[in-house]
This record gives C-alpha cells, structure tokens and sequence, in this order.
C-alpha cells in the first residue's frame, strides 16, 4: 500500500522525533500506530527496509509437475486428473500443461455434430450407449467423438420425450399411504401443540397483567411479553415463546435484565395510578405532577408523564363535533290535503301542519 520511499521517509522521522508515533502520523498523515514501530524494527534488524516482493506463487513446481504427470498417465482428462488430485481448476491444469509438455494436450477428434458420420453410425454407438456396454467416455473414444457429442446423438436419435421416459422414476410403494397419514398426524398435533400455547399465553397474561381473557396479546409492551414468557418457560422453549408473541430475542433479554433490578419509581407509579383512578381518569400529567408537590414530593413533569404511559393511565379526551351540512334524506313530497280551502266546521278539523303544503302561500 505504500512503497518504499513512504516507509524510509516514515522510519527516519520516527527516529529523528525520538520514537513518537503520534507526532509522525500527525505530520504525515500515514500510518498506523502499528505499522510504524513494524517498520521500525524491520529498519534496525536489516540496516534496511524490505522491498515489495513479489506474491508466493498458490501452487510449487512439484505440485505442477505432479498433475501434468498424472494427466499424461491417465489417458488425458483434465477433470478426473483435478478430481483425484484436488487441485487445480482445468483451465490452470490445461495452461501448465501447454507449458511443461507442449503438444500433448488431448483433445477429441470430432467435436462437429455436422461431421462426417453417417447415421448409421451414430444409431449403432446411442444403442451402445442405451445398452450399458461400456461406459459412455469409452464408447465415444472407440467412436472418434467427445462425451458430450455421443450425447447429443442420443438426443437426436431417440429425442427428448424417449429420454424423459427411460429416465428412472420413483416407484410407489404401499407404505406411502401410511407415511402421509404419518405426516398429517405430527402437523394435527403440531396444530394442538400451537394452539395449546396461545391459550396458555392468554391466561398467563390474565393472571400476571390482570387483562381479559379476550385481549390480543399482541397488543402488550415488550416488558409485559417478557413476564408472560419467563411465567411459560417450564412448559416451552424459549424460540417458540418469543415467535408466538412477536418478541425480539434482544429486547426478550433487555427487559429481563431491567425487571430483576428494583424499580426505584415502584411506590410513584402507586401513588400516580391511585391519584389518577381517584379523580375519575381525567387528570392529566400536570395535575398529578401538582397533586403530588402538595404532598411534598418531588419529581419531574416528564417522569410523571413516562410512569403514566409506561401504565397506560390514558385521559379520554372526547373529539369535537365537526361541522356538517348533511340535512338528512329528502323524501317523496306530501299530499296537498287543504287544496287551499281553509274554512273548518268544526275546532280541531284542520291544523296549521296542513297548510304546510305545497301551493299554500298564506300568512
């Protein structure tokens, strides 16, 4: 990273400010608090600092010749030779060979699927092939052809549907059927199991939190999931708690540390709730924080108002009534009854609602 003129340059001023470190970097701006006593000691023990050498090469000449070896004495195949020796990929083998034995790279005759065979010749060496008699790389080097091209000719010979059905396939036995009742049982008891530990968590909340049965527990502070699964921990595991209740492993143990130190807000978060279930819930922070200076105790607004959010004293606060110009629904218009005849015989025979009519304009 830095060349040798930096490093010398870094040596000699570490040595003429009387081995501060600091005061190098601070003039220099390299390096670390590390590397310059390094370079210091490599400069005293050799009179000199080391020049940038070169990489250690991954593999040595033995390694090589040992593997080109091995290709040559193997009848040429770049994958078996980096199989059985480990080492290396067949591209790097491929290069040391070209290097240590030019000209013996093995390569197939015939790599063109175009090329001079007739299809004769082809149907003959993909029924060898089909028929096991032999493995498949030596049939294609009686052949004269690479692995690979002996099979694409089975390919084209036989096509891909005949391939697909002479592949093997799994049979099915009687004791299939027993297995998957096997498998439905352990995902029923799995369903129990699930089922069994949410009902447990909900009376667990019930009789540590004092919450209802029907609460989701989802609902609760990751203090209170922390008491609910420490209350469970006999019965489950740990995991399956903290994915139940949707609790982080972290928070699980942050809360656990903090419930097992002594809440020095025990006796305030007592007097805070008494205070406030006393004056019908509608007391806020302020006046609590008031009531309780009149008692002669001192604390802050702002811990008075985290106690009560921590304890869910929440003031109801009923929402004003918004204007609205909805008037209700208009139905059918009434009959006119009068017709604008407003003589009665008798009291009580017509009524001034039905003067409210349409067509009657009186005053």
């Amino acid at each position: 990273m830095y060349s040798y003129e930096d490093r010398l340059r870094a040596v000699l001023l570490y040595i003429k400010y009387g081995k501060r470190t600091a005061a190098v970097i601070r003039e220099l701006g390299y390096p670390s608090r590390k590397n310059l006593p390094r370079w210091y000691r490599a400069y005293v023990q050799m009179g000199d600092l080391p020049r940038r050498s070169l990489p250690k090469p991954r593999y040595t000449p033995e390694q090589k010749e040992a593997a080109v070896s091995h290709y040559v004495e193997h009848r040429g195949s770049l994958a078996s030779s980096c199989k059985a020796l480990g080492y290396p990929s067949r591209d790097v083998l491929a290069t040391w060979i070209n290097e240590l034995r030019p000209g013996m790279r093995c390569v197939a005759a015939n790599m063109n699927v175009n090329g001079p065979f007739a299809p004769e010749q082809k149907r003959l060496a993909v029924a060898d092939l089909s028929d096991r008699r032999g493995s498949a790389r030596e049939i294609a080097e009686n052949v004269g052809v690479s692995r690979p091209m002996l099979y694409k000719w089975k390919d084209q010979v036989l096509g891909k549907k005949a391939y697909l059905s002479m592949r093997k396939r799994t049979v099915i036995v009687p004791d299939d059927d027993r297995a998957a009742l096997l498998e439905k049982i352990a995902e029923l008891e799995q369903q129990l199991h699930r089922q069994q530990l949410e009902q447990d968590i909900l009376r667990r909340t019930n009789e540590i939190i004092k919450k209802g049965l029907g609460i989701d527990y989802l609902t609760l502070t990751n203090r209170e999931r922390t008491q609910v699964v420490d209350a469970l921990r006999d019965a489950y595991s740990l995991p399956e708690l903290l994915d139940a209740l949707e609790l982080a492993r972290s928070s699980y143990f942050y809360h656990r540390t903090r419930l097992r130190v002594s809440d020095k807000y025990e006796d305030m978060r007592s007097a805070i709730t008494e205070i406030f279930n006393g004056n019908r819930r509608c007391y806020g922070y302020r006046r609590i924080h008031a009531v309780l200076r009149r008692r002669d105790t001192t604390i802050s607004e702002k811990v008075v108002r985290r106690l009560m959010t921590q304890e869910q004293l929440v003031v109801h606060r009923p929402r004003r009534r918004r204007f609205t110009s909805y008037c209700g629904e208009i139905g059918p218009a009434p009959q006119n009854l009068l017709a604008r005849d407003f003589h009665a015989h008798a009291p009580n025979e017509k009524w001034l609602t039905d003067m409210n009519r349409p067509g009657f304009r009186g005053g």
